[in-house]
């Protein structure tokens, strides 16, 4: 298993980024990032580089694009050990991103407000965050994807190690990754079968 070399952390509850960050920065991992992930990192003067650095591309559409791009997805979901992956990744000039720290936008908390309308809610549906978990769970093999500040400390633990998580680490972060975004479906749909979409009004039901 290859060491950790890159790592995309892109946070909503940033609660521990700054000594979580600082250890990964100072076991010699490239650390990727985006908004106010990326400022409150290099604030604490932690070095970062910003995904529309990375990618070439900015962010766009009032922030809906910004991770969704090949450098990332393609660095993510390439299987290691798969030969023609890595072709690919090298004719592309692509490179691994070993380590996902992620977690969603406040869909309940923005909706616990009796006065959220249906596009307000709407905005605050995350697409990036869960594609990048799906992707990184999904690749649990090469991957370690963290939802839950709580599993810092076991991670670090585990690179300073051996340079990577083990496979038990992974696979049990990757059910996490998927009992938080089914979870976090099951939210947006309980919300959105209460609304009338012609008044754009939300009821409680029974």
């Amino acid at each position: 298993m290859k060491k950790i070399e890159r790592a995309l952390i892109s946070l909503t509850d940033k609660s521990g980024i700054e000594t979580f960050a600082k250890q990964l920065s100072d076991l010699g991992i490239e650390i990727l990032s985006t908004g106010g992930t990326a400022k409150k990192m290099r604030d604490n003067g932690i070095d970062v580089i910003g995904v529309s650095d990375y990618t070439g591309f900015p962010e766009m559409l009032d922030g809906r694009v910004k991770t969704l791009h090949p450098k990332i997805h393609g660095g993510i979901l390439a299987q290691r050990e798969n030969a023609d992956h890595q072709a690919q990744m090298k004719e592309h000039d692509l490179s691994y991103i070993d380590l996902i720290a992620v977690n969603l936008y406040a869909f309940d908390k923005a909706t616990s407000d009796p006065s959220c309308t249906l596009a307000n809610a709407i905005e605050n549906i995350d697409i990036g965050g869960p594609t990048m978990l799906r992707a990184a769970a999904k690749n649990f093999q090469d991957v370690t994807v963290i939802v839950d500040p709580d599993d810092y400390p076991q991670v670090i633990k585990e690179i300073k190690e051996t340079g990577n998580t083990t496979l038990e680490t992974r696979f049990r972060l990757m059910v996490k990754v998927f009992d938080l975004t089914s979870r976090y479906d099951t939210a947006i749909t309980a919300w959105l079968k209460k609304v009338n979409v012609e008044t754009n009004s939300h009821f409680k039901g029974d």
